[in-house]
């Protein structure tokens, strides 16, 4: 059964090309709800967008239009009219709606799935904080981002790959061992050190083992490696996995830094200047050319990055994604510089800058410095507010916007709180359901809880189809109807927030449909429509907390 908002939308399409006969290129009309009920289900802009190539006005064009539409949609309309300068609202028949569910249901998982025009490979870079200390909230925010994009993108049918970079070498890494090794010793760890809980226990743990604290590659070595351990524990508590840990020291030791130089050598981009190699940036549009070996012969993180960056291409990837912290604006232009050099398509690699979480207790904000150990982990944060609190709550606004994280509202159980209102339509929902079942209205399944499959079923039932419809069924229904487009949207703009407001929306919707509309013992003709929505609402809300990395729980 064809998605009833596709249908409409191809039959907008489709009056628009009558009535252009072949002038002209193809339209893209939109298709919109409009904000007040009077102005109809659905709106569009095709004759306005038509006007100037037929030469009429649109008001006009608008009344032809909507003779091609009511022929196009006979049966599923009450009424057609033209507004304004020339939009054209449509008035849908309640059996759209009731075909609608009926659709949505028959599609079941596939629902929105599958919306890339051309699927990719994408290979997303997030969290990759240092081995050097416990993921804080900040890495938090940026774990919820990446994990919820790449489950985004794999709805639409892209593979998706999710990378952490270990970055197990380099000056944090020789004064994270100096701090182990200096409690090990007894010592004040160095003046750039880390301090803090965990680096004692580590300290205790590598003394434990037998490692000396003399042997600073050892203490490195084994420090970061726990660290790991306890990083990848807390992402998986987060809900948040990873398909490859990739070592930075895999660059040094196996001579990829080396290769990635002597390719863009080869591509006559590298040149040497007092003492120093250097990359010829400023061709690719960056505002300065960058430095690759420093005159001391030490390759640079920008030359690390680059050979990391071509290893992901040569692994196959067609897209990177690399979420970044708030302080590495200018990244993106050097980067795309660089793979440009390389050969390869700039507008590839994306970087999305995070801006930062800030924890609000009692209207004042934590402060966080990992070095000095005065931060609050994402572990502390799960065992304050809860893991689905924490995901929602760090992803409910852009990622370009800083976040306040109002730790009092997220430990309420109430409405109030965001999280709480999604996941309680869904009890909500799944208690009308065994209600139904305990009164016979709806058939029980293998598990015990209603057959949804047999209630799909029953919604493509004629009795079914012509029951009447109240507004907030409707309104239910076609916020249901654009899952597709919401999560295509998300995906695409790099934005699960989007994922975030659809679902505080569909609550909303659902809330209110369910205090206007009676479902278990309405009556013969109502009672299996709105059966329907609500497994239909039931399946579309738990999609989009699993987007979002929440659960959506039977009982609260």
């Amino acid at each position: 059964m064809a998605d009833p908002l596709e249908k409409l939308r191809g039959a907008i399409s489709s009056a628009a090309d009558a009535l252009r006969d072949g002038s002209g290129d193809a339209l893209s009309p939109t298709l919109e709800r409009p904000p007040k009920a009077q102005l109809g289900d659905y709106s569009t802009n095709a004759a306005m967008l038509l006007a100037p190539m037929l030469g009429e006005a649109p008001r006009d064009v608008a009344e032809r239009l909507q003779d091609e539409l009511r022929t196009l949609l006979a049966g599923s309309v009450e009424r057609i009219e033209v507004a304004g300068p020339g939009f054209v609202n449509v008035f849908l028949a309640d059996r759209w709606y009731r075909e609608g569910v009926a659709a949505l249901l028959d599609v079941g998982d596939r629902f929105g799935a599958g919306t890339a025009d051309r699927p990719e490979r994408v290979l997303i870079e997030f969290v990759s904080a240092n081995p050097t200390g416990p993921l804080t909230v900040a890495s938090g925010r940026g774990a919820a981002f990446g994990d919820s994009l790449a489950r985004l993108l794999e709805l639409a049918g892209h593979e998706v790959e999710r990378e952490y970079l270990l970055n197990d070498v380099g000056g944090q890494v020789d004064r994270f061992a100096e701090s182990i090794a200096a409690h090990m010793e007894g010592r004040d760890p160095p003046e750039e050190g880390y301090s803090g809980d965990y680096v004692a226990e580590l300290a205790s743990e590598l003394a434990a083992a037998g490692v000396e604290p003399s042997d600073l590659d050892a203490v490195a070595r084994r420090g970061t490696a726990s660290m790991r351990e306890r990083i990848e524990a807390t992402l998986e508590r987060f809900g948040v996995r990873f398909d490859t840990w990739f070592a930075e020291s895999s660059l040094h030791d196996g001579g990829k830094i080396e290769a990635a130089i002597e390719e863009l050598r080869g591509r006559g981009h590298v040149f040497e200047s007092e003492g120093a190699t250097w990359l010829r940036t400023t061709e690719f549009g960056d505002d300065k050319d960058r430095v690759l070996i420093r005159s001391g012969g030490a390759p640079t993180y920008f030359a690390a990055d680059i050979a990391y960056h071509r290893d992901k291409l040569e692994r196959g990837a067609e897209r990177l994604i690399d979420p970044l912290g708030a302080d590495h604006h200018g990244y993106l232009a050097r980067m795309r510089a660089a793979i440009e050099a390389l050969g390869h398509d700039p507008e590839r690699f994306e970087a999305p800058i995070m801006q930062l979480v800030r924890l609000v207790e009692g209207g004042e904000r934590a402060r966080m410095s990992k070095r000095k150990g005065e931060f609050v982990t994402l572990d502390e944060l799960m065992n304050d507010i809860g893991v689905d609190a924490a995901r929602f709550f760090m992803l409910q606004r852009s990622h370009d916007t800083a976040l306040d994280l109002d730790l009092e509202l997220a430990r309420r159980q109430s409405q109030d709180n965001p999280v709480y209102y999604v996941q309680y339509a869904h009890a909500r929902i799944a208690s009308i359901l065994r209600k139904a079942v305990t009164e016979g209205a709806a058939p029980q399944g293998g598990d015990g809880r209603a057959d949804e499959a047999a209630l799909a079923a029953a919604a493509s039932a004629d009795a079914a189809l012509t029951a009447p419809a109240e507004a907030t069924e409707r309104g239910l229904v076609s916020r249901l109807l654009e899952f597709p487009a919401e999560a295509a949207g998300a995906g695409d703009r790099r934005a699960p927030h989007r994922v975030v407001a659809y679902a505080t929306a569909t609550a909303a919707d659902f809330h209110a449909f369910y205090r206007d509309c009676q479902v278990v013992g309405v009556g013969d003709a109502l009672e299996p429509s709105r059966l329907a929505i609500c497994v239909a609402a039931k399946r579309i809300i738990a999609r989009t907390l699993s987007l979002l990395g929440v659960s959506a729980p039977e009982q609260m």
